[in-house]
């Protein structure tokens, strides 16, 4: 497989861990360095993203659009656009932007960031 279409399918099984709220999925794929920016603006580590994410979701029918991934050598940058539904069926929106880094020859996402619109 190459670089680029397994990170399109580590993009689709990250999307899916939200939307089921996969913590050990999630632990397999991040980095133990791992961080993220919330559409707060707040910074958590991996093991507080992995807190945030075991409540079930309050999201449906997440999905990602206009997926970029551009693979620089073991270093590879993933951009997207979402849709969900907000739990009382208000529609929802937003961008991420996520890092990936091949480490011992596996891609690991070693830091991300959300926005919300």
């Amino acid at each position: 497989m190459s670089d680029h279409a397994m990170l399109e399918s580590l993009n689709r099984d990250y999307i899916a861990s939200v939307q089921n709220s996969d913590v050990k999925r999630f632990d397999e794929i991040l980095s133990d360095d791992f961080l993220n920016t919330n559409p707060d603006g707040s910074l958590v580590d991996k093991t507080g993203f992995l807190k945030q994410i075991a409540p079930p979701a309050k999201i449906s029918g997440l999905a990602c659009d206009d997926v970029n991934v551009r693979v620089m050598g073991d270093f590879a940058i993933i951009h997207a656009r979402t849709s969900y539904s907000h739990a009382d069926g208000r529609p929802g929106s937003g961008r991420y932007t996520d890092i990936w880094a091949r480490r011992d020859g596996r891609w690991l996402c070693v830091a991300a960031q959300v926005a919300r619109s």
